[in-house]
C-alpha cells in the first residue's frame, strides 16, 4: 500500500481496537471495584491523595443531572454513531484516530454501565483533604485524553503533519 492510499483511507486498524482496548480495561477495572468494595465504600492509595471509591453516578460528567443515566445512554448511542461516522469521512491521519478510537472507547464502556446498570461506576478519587477532583473510571480517562489530543490536533496540527512528513489535511486542522 503506498502513502497516498494509507492517507486516503480511515485508519480502521488503530481506530477500532484501541476503542476495544479501553472497552475491556473499563469493564474489567470496573468489575474488579465492584467486587472489592460496596457502594460508597473507599480505600486509600497514597494516603489522602489517591484512594479508589465505588461511585454510581447516574448522571453525567462531573455528577450533573442526577438519575438521567437512560437518557444520557440513548445520546450515547447518537454519540457513538457520530465518532464512526467522523472517523469514517476524516480518519485519515494517525493522531485523529487514536484520539477518535479513545473517545469511542470511552463512550461505549460508560454507555454500558448506563444501560446496564442504571448509573457509571466511578472509582478513582484524586485530591486534598476536602479539595477532590471529580470521581472518574478508564472511560472517563479515555474521552478526557481524547479531547486533549483533539484540542492539539485542532491548534497544531498542521504543524504535526510537516514535521512528521504528511501534508495539511482539513482533517488534520478541523480536527
Amino acid at each position: 500500500m503506498t502513502g497516498t492510499t494509507s492517507r486516503g483511507r480511515p485508519r480502521w486498524g488503530i481506530f477500532l481496537p484501541l476503542a476495544l482496548a479501553v472497552v475491556v480495561v473499563d469493564q474489567l477495572t470496573k468489575a474488579w471495584l465492584t467486587g472489592l468494595l460496596g457502594p460508597g465504600e473507599r480505600r486509600e492509595v497514597l494516603g489522602d491523595l489517591l484512594r479508589i471509591v465505588h461511585g454510581q453516578n447516574s448522571g453525567a460528567l462531573f455528577g450533573l443531572f442526577q438519575d438521567q443515566a437512560i437518557l444520557f445512554g440513548l445520546v450515547s448511542l447518537v454519540v457513538i454513531a457520530a465518532i464512526v461516522g467522523y472517523h469514517a469521512a476524516s480518519g485519515r491521519q494517525p493522531l485523529l484516530s487514536v484520539a477518535l478510537g479513545l473517545l469511542l472507547g470511552g463512550a461505549i464502556g460508560n454507555k454500558h454501565d448506563r444501560f446496564r446498570l442504571g448509573y457509571v461506576v466511578d472509582w478513582v478519587d484524586m485530591g486534598i483533604g476536602d479539595v477532590r477532583f471529580y470521581t472518574f473510571n478508564v472511560a472517563d480517562s479515555a474521552i478526557s485524553g481524547a479531547i486533549l489530543l483533539l484540542l492539539l490536533l485542532a491548534l497544531v496540527g498542521d504543524r504535526l503533519q510537516r514535521r512528521t512528513g504528511g501534508a495539511a489535511t482539513p482533517e488534520t486542522v478541523d480536527a
